[in-house]
């Protein structure tokens, strides 16, 4: 049996610390670390090359889903299984959008994550039953059964990454730093996804990305 190397990411100490130990008493299953930030997961996928990076959805910092990308243009091998409380469309359609292999809830019990994690390692996507309820597979890949049909669905990927980190109240030169692109190209992000969106003041565009599911509260 191959060993899997496994990364865990949550914010949350005790439940980062939880699933660690959890993992460490399975067979098979080597933790190569820890992390409580997606910045903080990136630099540890670039030095530990993990088999599966198991990453919760909100987290401070860098968007996991911008993380997730950067992780498998740095190292393909490496796969991604998302572990959060939330299931709104719009996280089920990033997570799948950047090429994640799994997306569970964390009211599963932790065989079930186990599993998860197994099957992922094998290049095998495993979903919660509350997302696989709300997507569907075939020859064009996985993808929401449902397009969400809201102001929120007419934006790029790009544009809700931008969303999120602008109702986090991240400036434009910050948003420009974390997302590793130029000021002129947020700029252009944030006009583009206010004009779609009929927003044009960032209180309420804040507001509209909690309501909408794009950031918590």
């Amino acid at each position: 049996m191959n060993t899997i190397r496994i990364l865990v990411v949550d914010d949350h100490a005790l439940v980062r610390s939880m699933l660690a130990d959890r993992l460490k008493r399975e067979p098979g299953i080597e933790v190569t670390g820890a992390a409580g930030t997606a910045d903080e997961a990136f630099d540890l996928v670039l030095k530990t090359s993990p088999d599966v990076v198991l990453m919760d959805i909100d987290m401070p910092g860098l968007i996991c889903f911008d993380a997730a990308r950067r992780m498998t243009a740095a190292r393909p091998s490496t796969r991604i299984l998302f572990l959060s409380a939330f299931t709104h469309d719009h996280y089920i359609e990033q997570a799948l959008s950047v090429g994640a292999l799994g997306y569970i809830t964390k009211t599963e019990p932790p065989d079930v994550i186990v599993s998860a994690i197994r099957k992922v390692s094998e290049n095998i996507s495993y979903f919660s039953e509350a997302v696989r309820n709300r997507i569907v597979s075939d020859e064009r890949g996985v993808r929401l059964a449902a397009q969400p049909q809201t102001r929120a669905s007419k934006l790029t990927s790009r544009e809700v990454e931008v969303v999120r980190y602008l109702a986090r109240g991240l400036s434009k030169k910050e948003i420009a730093q974390v997302m590793h692109l130029s000021i002129k190209t947020v700029d252009k992000h944030t006009c583009n996804l206010m004009d779609k969106l009929d927003i044009h003041d960032r209180v309420e565009l804040a507001r509209f990305a909690i309501r909408e599911g794009l950031a918590e509260p």
